[in-house]
């Protein structure tokens, strides 16, 4: 647990008016007494992750690409349109996937 995560949780002990370690104990028997509905929130957050991450190495590669075009074009070549649409195209696609992968997390915070 990070430092931010421990005040967090923390402050909502004591907002609950338990002590820390009690909350503690609330939260882990509220999660066993659902243990579907934990996993499933767990594995969600999990996977929604995973698709950040996912998103922000695709974006790496898009933005190696785009540089090299840059490169291109500012040393005179004219590259096809046709590329230069393309990696456009994956730039709106990667900042879409990263902006739906982020308003899911969040939705779920």
């Amino acid at each position: 647990m990070s430092d931010d995560e421990l005040v967090l949780v923390a402050t909502a002990a004591k907002t609950a008016g338990v002590t820390l370690a009690g909350f503690f104990a609330r939260a882990a028997l509220s999660a066993a007494r659902d243990p579907q509905t934990s996993a499933a929130a767990i594995a969600g957050r999990r996977e929604m992750v995973a698709e950040l991450f996912a998103a922000r190495r695709h974006l790496g590669l898009i933005g190696n690409n785009l540089n090299q075009l840059a490169r291109a074009i500012n040393s005179g070549a004219q590259p096809p349109d046709a590329q230069l649409d393309a990696v456009l195209d994956a730039v709106h696609g990667a900042s879409a996937r990263v902006q739906g992968a982020t308003d899911q997390l969040l939705e779920h915070t």
